[in-house]
């Protein structure tokens, strides 16, 4: 719960004054996640852009604040960090909106690419763009891009991502289908019937040697994951 101050107890100060200290401890934080999340082997540049305080707000002094992640929030894109007062005349808490940017090399288009262009290494280049842009994952290997098509239109620099690829499909309805069953310790092999598509990112209900009905994951050239 936020504490506001009030002239009994101090002089306000406005809640859109940021202390730069907030924000390098933001970076830090930002910092410490994209190590986690990416080791050495993408070089990550990180940028932190701070919002603004409800200026409604008046905060009271405070000689130590605590700037925290809050449960829930994302490490990067469009968040929000946790400010808590741990030593001043009125206790408050509250949380500041950031964007958080992850500079770090990708694909982007070479040229302007209708949809349905079918991707080549022509079509293609290295920038350095944000990752936390958007949700859907950047790609930033050729190969994971070569040979796929592209479900809508990218303009000039514009970056390739996975959002932006038409669904690949694996095996249609009535394909024999390899089997790949995983569960703590062991793992199954077999083989099975497809009873519907095999479209990626969608489930697939398999039909197995013993008749039974099973649910996978299409993940290659007639082959599904099932997790037990």
């Amino acid at each position: 719960m936020l504490a506001l101050c009030s002239t009994a107890h101090c002089n306000p100060a406005p809640a859109q004054v940021l202390d730069p200290a907030w924000t390098q401890r933001a970076q830090q934080l930002a910092n410490d996640a994209a190590r986690m999340a990416f080791g050495d082997q993408i070089p990550v540049r990180v940028e932190v852009v701070p919002g603004q305080l409800d200026p409604r707000l008046s905060l009271a002094p405070c000689q130590k604040v605590d700037v925290f992640m809050p449960a829930g929030q994302r490490a990067w894109g469009r968040t929000r960090i946790g400010l808590k007062c741990l030593q001043g005349p009125v206790a408050w808490s509250v949380t500041l909106p950031l964007t958080v940017r992850l500079w770090a090399p990708a694909l982007v288009a070479a040229g302007p690419l209708p949809a349905g262009t079918v991707l080549s290494t022509a079509h293609l280049r290295m920038s350095e763009v944000d990752w936390a842009e958007r949700d859907s994952p950047v790609l930033f290997l050729e190969d994971t891009a070569v040979g796929r098509t592209l479900a809508t239109a990218l303009s000039p620099g514009a970056t390739v991502r996975q959002e932006h690829l038409r669904k690949r499909q694996w095996f249609d309805a009535g394909d024999t289908v390899r089997v790949h069953a995983a569960g703590p310790g062991f793992t199954i092999q077999g083989e099975g019937v497809a009873i519907t598509p095999g479209i990626e990112g969608q489930s697939a209900r398999i039909r197995t040697e013993s008749g039974r009905t099973i649910t996978g994951k299409p993940i290659g050239q007639r082959l599904a994951e099932v997790q037990l």
